[in-house]
């Protein structure tokens, strides 16, 4: 599912640059990179981002060295003038603001590193992120996050997308020794890059020297007839030859080289795949989780939390600013607690009456050959089913032959909100390559969604989808669903300006962690066996869970947190798998679509406005 900064992803998470493998026509440009980083930190000569000009106060770096420049992102002026004066000491041109858009644009303008206090921006982090990942100058800069103790606040950090994370009680050296190994990487990235462009450059060399070979080839027919034109042409073709051979060389190394990445890539889409084969694990550890009713579940959440902070209130240290934070979580997760409480036959009511409306959307994405057309497919299968591998242990694929097709599958919501079946999702649920599969880089192929098919509750079947309009301007879309002689009810919808009400109730529904939680609901037995019966096809595994009644969609209920002109933020619980759902008023009627939320069922979630669907559900389009 779409995440703001962390990953919206429909489900699935997929890097090709996490890849573990080794490839030795790297290895030898890694070392080279390490010693040359090694012979520059024992220089005399800094080469800009050394101890001796970021790390040691009051240095300044030789004539004509550029200065490092940081961008601070904080709103405690404290923590800005704090961090400033530790950089401006180590030589470093420095940036502090205490606003995002001012940060992200010094970001745009060239910086080399963001340090974000996460504690104060957490809820502004995945605008600011999504904001630098679309410009190409700033996609790559490291950012360090300024988190708070707690193990679970830096896991949170680094699953958002920090390089690195530090607490508030931060040592001066620490943090400066931190920023240089973050410059360090950036650097050695950016000569990869440049060693990747000189091979481009060679290949271009090659074709030249092909084209040099026809025509010194004209040239040695025509020398026949004199021996100094003959000489001369005998020395062209050797030294044709030479070149040739020297470019085929490096021919052979890139494609290799991209051969090896493409299979890699292969590798990661099949990561969720492979995963299949613990299902039952998995089911049973969602299963011991969930153990009660989603809003019951919800409700005990919210109690531990309080009882915890509760506990923490007497123990903590003289520290009236601590104390003062515990006591104002401790009121808002008790007044949160109650309202949930009280809105208990709310959810209770939308959910008899909208969730037979409510669909699992299964979408299969496979790739294509750009030149050819072709599908991408596994070369083979060893007897298990699983795909051959190569001598790297990757996946072998192929554009030839029948093999099986290489796909990934995505789980989302979708809901039926027009007449002949018209459902309402995300875009990136649509076409997933708009966002989700944005890291994903298969190059010389494009990614194609193959087949989408939709579960309803309390139906067996299976019911073919395909997309009918995508918004331009909003993460939406809407799907057709041949319903047959189905005939749930279209969801009621408010799409005025005021139908979203900051500090007011809402209920979510939607199939959060998708296949996973959906296993869950069976015993361990029956897992089991539909694991083995299908054999870990994923059409298989919910043909079968649907004959069994067990796909139904997750209820969540929570309260609006801020209307902005095209999202809603709140915080009822939701997380991958739930993109597409409807956020329900407390009359059960839509006001909005959720598509974007931050992992592991932490909030906010963010929603759009159901009124932006209101052009594509009125599109006349058959």
């Amino acid at each position: 599912m779409k995440t703001e900064s962390v990953k919206a992803n429909a489900d699935i998470e997929i890097s090709a640059r996490d890849s573990k493998q080794s490839d030795p026509a790297l290895d030898s440009l890694e070392v080279d990179i390490a010693v040359h980083d090694v012979e520059r930190r024992g220089s005399a000569k800094p080469d800009g981002i050394t101890r001796e000009n970021l790390g040691s106060p009051g240095h300044h770096g030789g004539r004509g060295e550029p200065r490092h420049e940081l961008v601070i992102l904080a709103k405690d002026p404290g923590i800005r003038e704090e961090l400033t004066r530790l950089f401006e000491t180590a030589d470093c041109k420095v940036l502090a603001f205490d606003r995002s858009a001012e940060a992200i644009e010094a970001v745009r303008s060239g910086a080399d590193l963001l340090l974000l206090d996460a504690t104060a921006n957490g809820a502004a982090i995945p605008e600011i992120l999504a904001s630098m990942r679309n410009v190409p100058a700033a996609e790559r800069i490291p950012i360090i996050f300024l988190v708070g103790e707690q193990g679970a606040e830096r896991a949170a950090a680094l699953d958002l997308g920090a390089d690195d994370v530090i607490s508030p009680s931060w040592d001066g050296d620490e943090l400066l020794a931190r920023v240089r190994v973050q410059l360090l990487k950036q650097r050695a990235e950016q000569r990869l890059r440049e060693r990747v462009r000189v091979a481009e450059e060679g290949q271009e060399i090659a074709r030249t020297a092909f084209e040099a070979l026809a025509v010194t080839e004209k040239m040695t027919s025509d020398a026949y007839s004199h021996a100094r034109h003959l000489k001369i042409g005998v020395t062209a073709v050797f030294a044709a030859v030479i070149v040739m051979i020297g470019a085929y060389f490096l021919f052979v190394r890139s494609a290799r080289h991209q051969t090896k990445n493409l299979h890699a890539a292969i590798a990661q889409l099949g990561g969720d795949a492979q995963g299949r084969h613990d299902l039952v694990n998995r089911a049973r550890e969602l299963h011991q989780k969930r153990g009660a009713t989603p809003v019951a579940a919800q409700i005990g959440e919210l109690q531990k939390q309080a009882n915890d902070l509760k506990s923490r209130i007497p123990v903590v240290e003289r520290d009236s600013t601590e104390i003062a934070i515990l006591q104002k979580q401790l009121a808002n997760t008790n007044a949160r607690l109650k309202r949930i409480e009280g809105n208990a036959n709310a959810v209770e009511h939308v959910i008899a009456s909208d969730e037979r409306s409510v669909c699992l959307l299964h979408v299969s994405v496979g790739f294509r050959e750009t030149e050819s057309g072709r599908w991408l497919r596994y070369a083979g299968l060893d007897p298990q089913g699983e795909p051959i591998h190569d001598h790297d242990d990757l996946p072998s694929v192929t554009v030839e032959g029948n093999g099986q097709e290489v796909q990934i599958d995505i789980f989302a919501t979708g809901f039926l909100a027009g007449p002949q079946g018209r459902v309402v999702t995300n875009r990136h649920v649509a076409e997933p390559w708009w966002d989700q599969l944005g890291s994903v880089r298969l190059e010389g192929f494009q990614p194609e969604v193959s087949a989408i098919h939709a579960y309803f509750p309390g139906d067996p079947r299976a019911f073919h989808a395909q997309v009918l309009d995508i918004s331009k301007d909003t993460d939406l879309a809407t799907i057709r669903v041949d319903l047959q002689d189905l005939r749930p009810p279209v969801l009621a919808i408010n799409s005025s300006n005021g139908a979203a009400v900051p500090g007011e109730p809402v209920i979510l529904m939607g199939y959060a962690t998708g296949l996973d939680a959906i296993l869950a609901r069976a015993d361990e037995a029956s897992v089991q066996k539909i694991a083995d019966a299908s054999g870990g096809d994923v059409s298989r595994m919910l043909d079968e869970l649907a004959r069994r009644n067990l796909i139904r969609p997750i209820v969540t209920q929570g309260h609006i947190e801020d209307v902005l002109p095209d999202k809603i933020l709140f915080d009822a619980q939701t997380t991958s798998g739930g993109s597409g759902g409807p956020l329900f008023d407390q009359e059960g009627k839509v006001i909005g679509v959720t598509y974007a939320v931050l992992r592991g069922f932490a909030g906010p979630s963010f929603g759009i406005p159901i009124r932006f669907s209101q052009l594509l559900l009125s599109s006349s389009r058959p």
